[in-house]
């Protein structure tokens, strides 16, 4: 029988077979730990989409001049509102975008030429670009229920709201939130007022 000849490897050569094996181990952890930390933050980025900051598109020309038609904005998740703020609500199926004009008690009068008056004070609007008394159904003045907001849209010839029977007044559970900020288009992006 013939004897085989066993080589033993070098100590170098140990060594650099130890860093290959080490380099293998410290990269798959590091690859594990990366893939965990960004699911772990995409995961997180929902949950706040979702719940504490919707980003919502505009879609139509209810709110123009002050949001347009393709607009992407960020908004609060909050059922604190005044008048003048912004805010989006559940309607049929689809989040509308109107300016809270009143809120709960308040008495909300509306002229031929289309000036708002809140408790016999006519309203300061700049964001409105031509008043208009719209298409309104409803007897005024009008006293804003309990629990819900009187809201109308910026640009009041076309905009239907709480001066129509159709949507009315919208209550605190139909609200998404307050509009924040404007993320899109980047040439307007800002604070929403």
């Amino acid at each position: 029988m013939e004897e085989q000849q066993v080589t033993i490897p070098s100590i170098e050569m140990l060594e650099e077979e130890l860093k290959k094996e080490r380099y293998k181990n410290t990269f798959g952890r590091v690859l594990r730990n990366t893939i965990f930390s960004l699911l772990v933050v995409a995961a997180v980025a929902v949950i706040i989409a979702v719940l504490l900051m919707p980003v919502l598109q505009i879609s139509g020309v209810s709110m123009s001049n002050t949001l347009e038609d393709g607009d992407i904005v960020v908004t609060l998740n909050d059922s604190k509102y005044k008048a003048g703020d912004v805010i989006g609500f559940y309607f049929n199926n689809s989040i509308l975008i109107k300016r809270v004009i009143a809120t709960s008690g308040d008495w909300v009068d509306i002229d031929e030429s289309g000036n708002v008056y809140v408790n016999g004070q006519m309203l300061y609007e700049p964001y409105v670009s031509d008043k208009a008394l719209g298409d309104c159904n409803i007897a005024l003045p009008y006293q804003v229920p309990e629990g819900k907001c009187f809201v109308m849209g910026d640009h009041r010839a076309t905009s239907i709201d709480s001066r129509n029977t159709s949507i009315g007044c919208v209550s605190n559970d139909m609200v998404v939130g307050r509009l924040m900020f404007r993320v899109w288009p980047l040439t307007a992006l800002g604070p929403i007022q």
